[in-house]
């Protein structure tokens, strides 16, 4: 257990307050917020490597930023190079700028890697304790305080307003620090001396209960298991892991609001319909448990209490792993800047013999410039089709996009790759401004053929007339399929892009009913999900799917990259998509198990 350092009386109590109210406590409901001209007495602390700086040390200088940063959070590490930019704007009108870690979960190797890969030109220094959060008032990463040639507080906030939590602008519209940089070096009372900087909560340390009731090892860890870890853990998609306490005492708060806000764990579909195996939503019961914790100070409790962690294969979210197939034998370079058309790689995954895919799992390479993946089949010339679909879903065997689970059917299901296939990589990269390498693979999971009693295919209804006028905030249309036979709905995977907004499943059955099996009334293009229905549904032959799509395509859209344009199908995402994916198989045993089943029932009596 990390060595605790005491919080201030007035945010334990806040801290006790809100458990009794039962809700999160807020670090910024805890924390005496910095009144404007407060000038901030001179400080110590050392960077990474112990090397001491003081904040008296800059005391030529007309203005001083200080900035609150993680190395996990994501907007901090979003913005990191913005800073990096600024200082060098700045150096030669005086202006220091300093990076401050408060953070109790950062290691100092830690640090020293976040200022390697940023390449900051500034010192990041460690505030073990939170000694100077706390007297500065700082509540998230990244924050940024601007001090004067007196070190008084003359703004503090938000670099600028580019990036929100789970959102971003194509480019900032205010650049807040700058501007209030340049007011204070032309002698001007800075305009806008507040604004609210959104991110991470600091990971304050606390002195937690001596009688809590709810501890880490006791209850907390058991949520995190069932609710988070399997993208929370090292090598996943989650941009930190919540496998220990250390891990997790840091978040604490962050975690808390996250949970408040209902942003995690991620669930966007609307409960009034549909059930699914697959939905990670908390419980009033587990949440309040997350919330009581927080309130506590966080206690770690009784390390024999801890529970086993669930097991997973390394690097992977499917039982086992096959075979591995990379999209090429060397890496693809991805360019600093601009945009990259897609990318298409065939393979040959040598398969001499059928194939059933039973699980697949598309693996990002590089992970900070991968948007997404989808790896179809293309039989041989002459070979058996794959599969029902048509248009984008013939062929399609998996995909990833951020929140995207991986293929994983149920025993006696398998998609079928005849031999002799290739396998094509859709690439879709995305640059962060360094170039980067990529090497993606795709991880399978094959089924015994005997096991086989469903094929499972992917349809999708699909709309590329799309016609969304400027500046609409609520355009709505639809697409269509028709189920030419019998067929059991597995699960359904809505895609769009960032003008995408609300999307429902709908059918209607030869009889005349209709119903509603998935509505998505918040839509988000950076976490795309599939819905897996808990049990399979009949579609009767003539059954009709409706896929009604909402799109904004105005101002109030803050990731609209132009509101002002007709938005049309497209690849890129400043285009649109309108696309529901289904699995599906048939009710009964598919002509190609079916004859898979016999010859083995026959082998088995010979």
């Amino acid at each position: 257990m990390r060595n605790s350092y005491a919080l201030a009386s007035g945010l334990l109590l806040a801290l006790s307050c809100l458990a009794a109210a039962g809700s999160p406590a807020r670090a910024d409901e805890a924390t005496a917020s910095t009144p404007l001209g407060k000038q901030i007495a001179n400080f110590e602390l050392r960077d990474f490597g112990g090397k001491p700086y003081t904040l008296d040390a800059l005391r030529d200088r007309q203005a001083v930023v200080v900035a609150f940063l993680g190395t996990e959070c994501p907007l901090a590490k979003l913005y990191a190079p913005r800073l990096v930019q600024l200082a060098d704007r700045f150096a030669d009108s005086g202006v220091a700028f300093l990076a401050i870690n408060a953070n109790q979960q950062d290691s100092l190797s830690e640090m020293a890697a976040y200022a390697k890969s940023h390449k900051l030109n500034f010192p990041l220094l460690k505030d073990v304790g939170n000694v100077v959060a706390d007297q500065m008032g700082a509540v998230r990463t990244p924050e940024v305080f601007l001090l004067d040639g007196d070190r008084k507080v003359c703004y503090r906030g938000r670099i600028d307003d580019q990036y929100v939590v789970g959102r971003q602008r194509d480019a900032a519209t205010r650049e807040d620090l700058a501007l209030a940089i340049e007011e204070l070096l032309a002698g001007k009372p800075v305009s806008q001396a507040v604004t609210e900087a959104p991110g991470c909560f600091i990971g304050r340390v606390y002195e937690p209960l001596e009688d809590a009731e709810v501890t880490y090892t006791g209850d907390v860890a058991a949520v995190l298991n069932r609710r988070c870890v399997e993208c929370h853990r090292d090598g996943e998609i989650a941009p930190f892991a919540l496998t220990s306490y250390d891990d997790v005492v840091g978040w604490a708060e962050t975690i808390a609001e996250v949970i408040k806000d209902e942003r995690m764990p991620p669930w966007h579909a609307n409960p009034d319909y549909g059930t699914f195996s697959n939905d990670c939503r908390m419980s009033q019961e587990e949440k309040q448990l997350i919330y009581d914790w927080v309130a506590a100070g966080a206690p770690e409790g009784d390390p024999a209490d801890l529970p086993k962690q669930p097991e997973f294969f390394a690097g992977w979210r499917l039982p086992r792993i096959d075979q591995e197939v990379f999209m090429s034998d060397e890496a693809f370079r991805v360019p600093a800047e601009g945009t990259v058309s897609y990318k298409y790689f065939w393979v040959d995954p040598g398969f001499t013999e059928d194939k059933w895919i039973q699980g697949a799992q598309c693996k990002a390479g590089n992970r900070e410039v991968v948007h997404h993946i989808i790896v179809f089949v293309k039989p041989p010339p002459g070979g058996k089709r794959t599969g029902r679909g048509k248009g984008i879903s013939r062929g399609f065997l998996a995909a990833t996009a951020p929140g995207a689970d991986p293929l994983l059917l149920e025993d006696g299901m398998a998609k079928f790759v005849p031999a002799g296939s290739q396998l094509v990589f859709q690439m879709h990269y995305t640059p962060n401004g360094s170039a980067q390498d990529d090497r993606s693979s795709i991880g399978l999971m094959f089924a015994d053929p005997a096991d086989v009693r469903k094929e499972v295919n992917t349809l999708a209804a699909q709309n590329h007339l799309l016609f969304i006028p400027p500046r609409e905030p609520n355009y709505q249309t639809s697409a269509w399929h028709t189920f030419r036979r019998d067929t059991l709905l597995l699960s359904m995977f809505p895609h769009m892009h960032v003008r995408g907004k609300a999307f429902r499943y709908e059918v209607r059955y030869p009889d005349g009913t209709e119903e509603i099996l998935l509505d998505v009334p918040r839509y988000d293009f950076n976490w795309q999900q599939t819905y897996e229905l808990a049990e399979p549904k009949l579609l009767p032959k003539g059954t009709r799917m409706r896929c009604l799509a909402a799109y904004d395509n105005s101002t109030d859209n803050i990731a609209n990259p132009n509101p002002d344009r007709i938005v049309h199908w497209g690849d890129q995402t400043w285009d649109e998509m309108l696309i529901g994916f289904m699995e599906v198989t048939d009710p009964d045993p598919t002509p190609r198990t079916a004859k898979t089943a016999a010859t083995s029932d026959t082998s088995a009596a010979q």
